[in-house]
Order: structure tokens, then C-alpha cells, then sequence
């Protein structure tokens, strides 16, 4: 994960790569990939169904830390933040890409948008990995990984007829600092 910090992360860009460097100068040959020019989709560019693992991963390893800033990155809407982001995004702000572009000149380009699974996995990257909800058979479980500056949050959640109200709040120690979220 250190290594994918590392080489895959670029948060200057807000995306996360899925292989670096991309295939163009190699006889090797891993097969559809090489056909798209360096940078794009998964050629060396952001392949979010894997840009979402990676925030699962780092959620699981509890680097809370990293886990939501990979959120926060790859978060359509915070590719709309200023004319100038979706100037750059050029897709639906309110639609996850498929992927998104990494290199000159359209570097933060989002490319296909409804055609993805990519929604479902970010669902539940929120709502499994980062807010630790899950059911397992009849019981509901909790265990979060929030940011640091979270206290806590509120859930509205129906199970057959029943609808629960639920706040998770961030254990506080004796000296009034948070604890650990797992």
C-alpha cells in the first residue's frame, strides 16, 4: 500500500493511477490495454473500479486518513468545484467516470460516466468501508473509519418494515481526546 501511495496517488491531479508507466515502449504485450495512448483509462490513467479498491484497502489496513482522502479525490462532485474543474472533468459532475485521464493535455479528463459498476463500488466504499456499516445475516454491524475531524454521524437505515435511526459517535478518552475509530 506504501508502494501504491507512492507511485499511483497523484493528488496534484486528484486521481489514482492504475499502473505506472503505462505500456507504449515495451515489446511486452498485456493485451487491450496497449491500445489506448498513455494515460488513459487503463493505460496509466485513473481506473476508478481499482482507484476504489485501493480506498477499501487502505479503510481495512485503518488509514483512515488515506481511505478518505482516495474518497474525496475521486468524488465526481469534487470535480466541480470551479469552472476551471469542469472545464478540465468535462463529464457529468453528479456521475462517477469509469476513468479518468492522467496525462497532457487531458490530464483530470473523466471519460465514460453511466456505462460503469464503478457507482456501485463507490457506495459501497462509503457505506461499508469508510462509514462501516454491513449487515451479516439478521444483525447489523458497525465498524467505522472516520476522518479525523469526524465526531460522528447519523444513519437512517430500513431493514424489511422497520426503519432505524442510528448515530455513531466517536469514543472520547478521559482527556477529551477521540480514540481510535477501530
Amino acid at each position: 500500500m506504501e508502494s501504491l501511495n507512492q507511485h499511483l496517488v497523484r493528488s496534484d491531479i486528484g486521481i489514482v493511477k492504475l499502473l505506472e508507466p503505462p505500456f507504449d515502449k515495451s515489446n511486452l504485450n498485456p493485451g487491450y490495454i496497449k491500445g489506448y495512448v498513455p494515460g488513459v483509462r487503463e493505460n496509466g490513467g485513473q481506473y476508478t473500479h481499482g482507484a476504489i479498491w485501493a480506498a477499501m484497502a487502505f479503510a481495512a489496513l485503518g488509514d483512515n486518513r488515506r481511505a478518505w482522502e482516495i474518497m474525496t479525490m475521486i468524488n465526481p462532485v469534487n470535480h466541480a468545484r470551479s469552472f476551471e474543474a469542469m472545464a478540465t472533468y468535462k463529464v457529468e459532475p453528479y456521475v462517477i467516470a469509469a476513468d479518468v485521464y492522467a496525462f497532457p493535455p487531458h490530464t483530470g479528463r473523466g471519460g465514460w460516466t453511466w456505462y460503469t459498476g464503478s457507482a456501485g463500488w463507490m457506495y459501497r466504499l462509503i457505506v461499508e468501508s469508510l462509514l462501516g456499516l454491513r449487515r451479516e445475516g439478521n444483525k447489523l454491524r458497525f465498524t467505522p473509519c472516520l476522518p479525523a475531524d469526524w465526531d460522528g454521524f447519523t444513519v437512517h437505515y430500513r431493514y424489511l418494515k422497520t426503519i432505524y435511526h442510528i448515530a455513531v459517535l466517536r469514543a472520547q478518552n478521559r482527556g477529551g481526546r477521540n480514540e481510535g475509530d477501530r
